[in-house]
């Protein structure tokens, strides 16, 4: 008898071994105009690096996924939303589902609350004004969630998140607003640690063939598969969207349709799968208390350098 690594796996849509979602942050230059306000109509190459995505890397997403027949993820800034509203249309029109990232790719545990709540409803503004309809599923920049965005997303009728890292399946979050369903991923699975070597941003990753990367994204997709588990990319358009790495995509995805039994969503899509098992009493999620922590802990010591 196998050894289940998951001790309370969820049951997948259609008798399916573990859900799969190919989910990307559409970022283009809002890291450049963040952290390079002055300087960035300078930098043209970083940003011609970050244009590839909406003129390149989405259209050739949406072909791939066209051609796999399953709809996915991808999490857009509020500016560039409204910066690149075709790229967005054209995955809306080919019926991907667009979440929150933020409005200009600000972290939210380095702003007030009152901050960022203004950066919150301010990128909802734009899902009204080009989207046409409010997303149920946030992923906030860099992970940065803060002790108050769980329960801002709340008060907004959100229905999940998907910017923390604390199991191998969904759970939720609980906070004194309500809860929230959480769509975990891992390190491992963020093609940032993999591929990128940006000079402005100190990210000096060694270039290799994608194969490489590919081999850390299949083992922990195979390990998700026999355990029941869940597999949630953190990629880039601009990263994973370039050729040689889209093409691995491609094989990746055949080798999970060839090995079977894999639930193909949007994320919005597994956390309503989630709410009704919950509803339903077929499954019981576990539970996280948010913010975990009220008070900073006391130290026994002062250390010194």
């Amino acid at each position: 008898m196998s050894l289940s690594l998951i001790s309370n796996p969820p049951p997948w849509p259609h008798g399916a071994r573990c859900a799969v979602c190919f989910s990307f942050d559409m970022d283009v230059e809002t890291l450049l105009h963040l952290y390079h306000r002055d300087t960035a109509r300078s930098r043209l190459v970083t940003s011609s690096a970050f244009r590839y995505e909406p003129s390149v890397a989405i259209p050739r997403l949406i072909k791939i996924w066209k051609h796999f027949n399953i709809r996915q993820t991808v999490f857009i800034p509020g500016w560039a939303i409204e910066t690149y509203p075709h790229a967005v249309e054209a995955l809306v029109e080919a019926g991907h589902e667009i979440g929150h990232h933020g409005w200009l790719h600000e972290r939210p545990n380095l702003l007030s609350r009152d901050a960022e709540e203004r950066v919150l409803d301010r990128a909802l503004a734009a899902f009204d004004k080009v989207v046409g309809r409010r997303p149920v599923g946030y992923r906030a920049p860099a992970y940065a969630l803060s002790e108050h965005t769980v329960g801002l997303l709340i008060e907004r009728g959100f229905g999940y998140d998907a910017s923390l890292m604390g199991d191998d399946v969904p759970y939720m979050l609980e906070s004194p607003r309500g809860s929230l369903v959480e769509i975990p991923s891992d390190f491992a699975l963020d093609d940032w640690m993999q591929y990128v070597n940006l000079e402005e941003f100190g990210c000096r990753m060694p270039i290799r063939a994608p194969q490489r990367a590919m081999e850390v994204f299949q083992a922990e997709f195979d390990a998700a598969w026999a355990h029941g588990g869940l597999w949630i990319s953190v990629w880039h358009p601009f990263v994973s969207g370039r050729l040689a790495r889209a093409d691995a995509m491609v094989h990746l995805i055949e080798y999970m349709v060839d090995k079977g039994g894999v639930w193909f969503a949007p994320m919005g899509e597994i956390a309503a799968h989630v709410r009704h098992l919950t509803a339903t009493g077929a499954w019981t999620p576990r539970v996280d208390q948010v913010p975990f922590w009220n008070e900073p802990v006391d130290h026994l010591v002062t250390m010194t350098r």
